[in-house]
């Protein structure tokens, strides 16, 4: 049986964290693996994740089976944290999912049993993920024009020139905010017109919303997503808890649809819910019970609400001091475009071989496009950075 394989390409990004491992270099600085950190360079838990943990554990009667769509009462938190009645709620179906990319890869598989293998559009660039859950699910992958290397910034007039000319049938995958690898991301009034396009075309909105909060906060980040589901009769939505929440391991997400109404949305859910059963047939509970508790108490979802603007202020702080270092060191103003990205990630624009040159002479550790992780960022050694990429690029 098993001859018949070969060798499976390595994952670059998991790679690149067995090299930082085994780097012995006291002053190493790992921009790679897209993880939030904290200014002692670690993932924390967060505190109301913990008071919420203990009452869980405080008040557990159970470990019985959760159903086919997970935990209810988290599903109805995520859905007034993401829709927040932007959309009627009779035409709205969630089932919980094994973390944002089980949410996809359950969409994905319901985008392929309504219109078997459909063209799903995907940002050039996107996140490595996505082509493979698509191609995995039976669906075609093509892009649409997103990212300017020469002005780190949006090519809008290009992409929504390429959204104009979809029509019913295909599939636009976004970044809800904080786009990866980019960290370039639209603003409303683009965000208005994409919903225009999408409304007058009739193409399938598909939002993947990983990193609600992260960006200019959870209103803010959410405006894209409310503003095209409710422009349009049909939208899926996967959303993840990994970065927000803080439980990257506990693989927590939820896969959302909206349908033109009530009796659509029962017909689909039917078809989302058993493709759920042929796979992990239900989800854990730890994650999602969680996250139900915080955004159920109101002193909770606001130590919360605290805990992630001070997560989204200290990136902010960082993208700003990295930008303003580099300003003052090569007196250009190239990079300053760090600043003005949103999220976890910017992509430096840096060519292969200063990537390469900052992993083997300064211990910088990056993905090979040149993709950084800004919470990786010590904020002592933020002018050490500076230097070092500059000097990579002499």
């Amino acid at each position: 049986m098993f001859e018949t394989l070969s060798k499976a390409p390595g994952d670059k990004i998991l790679a690149l964290m067995g090299e930082y491992a085994a780097d012995q270099r006291s002053q190493k600085i790992d921009l790679g693996v897209g993880v939030y950190k904290d200014e002692k360079g670690v993932t924390p838990v967060m505190t109301s994740v913990r008071k919420a943990e203990e009452r869980m554990l405080a008040n557990e009667k159970t470990k019985t089976y959760l159903g086919i769509a997970g935990n209810k009462g988290f599903g109805n938190a995520v859905l007034d944290l993401v829709l927040a009645g932007s959309v009627d709620r009779d035409r709205v179906r969630i089932a919980q999912a094994p973390g944002g990319t089980g949410s996809l890869w359950v969409l994905m598989q319901l985008i392929n049993r309504a219109r078997p293998g459909a063209t799903v559009y995907v940002s050039d660039p996107s996140w490595a993920n996505h082509n493979p859950i698509a191609i995995g699910s039976g669906l075609e992958v093509a892009t649409y024009p997103y990212f300017d290397p020469a002005t780190r910034a949006v090519k809008f007039d290009e992409m929504l020139a390429a959204l104009d000319k979809l029509g019913a049938g295909d599939v636009v995958l976004l970044h809800g905010c904080c786009h990866n690898p980019t960290g370039a991301n639209l603003t409303n009034t683009q965000w208005d017109q994409v919903a225009e396009s999408l409304a007058r075309t009739g193409a399938l909105p598909f939002i993947d919303l990983a990193y609600l909060g992260f960006g200019d906060g959870i209103e803010a980040d959410a405006y894209g997503t409310r503003k095209v589901v409710s422009a349009v009769p049909e939208s899926l939505i996967a959303f993840s808890g990994s970065k927000n929440f803080g439980l990257y391991r506990e693989r927590i997400g939820a896969a959302i649809l909206v349908a033109r109404d009530s009796a659509q949305a029962d017909v689909t859910n039917s078809q989302l819910l058993n493709i759920i059963r042929g796979a992990y047939s239900q989800p854990p509970d730890h994650g999602a019970e969680i996250i139900r508790i915080i955004l159920e108490d109101a002193e909770l979802r606001a130590e919360w609400e605290a805990e992630l603007s001070q997560m989204r202020e200290r990136m902010l702080t960082l993208r700003a001091k990295l930008a303003a270092a580099i300003r003052e060191r090569s007196n250009s103003s190239d990079f300053d475009f760090v600043a003005d990205h949103r999220g976890m990630f910017s992509l430096l624009g840096l060519p292969g071989e200063a990537v390469d040159h900052l992993k083997a002479e300064n211990g910088v550790y990056m993905t090979g496009d040149s993709r950084i992780n800004v919470a990786g960022i010590p904020e002592d050694r933020v002018g050490d950075l500076a230097e070092a990429i500059l000097s990579a690029i002499r």
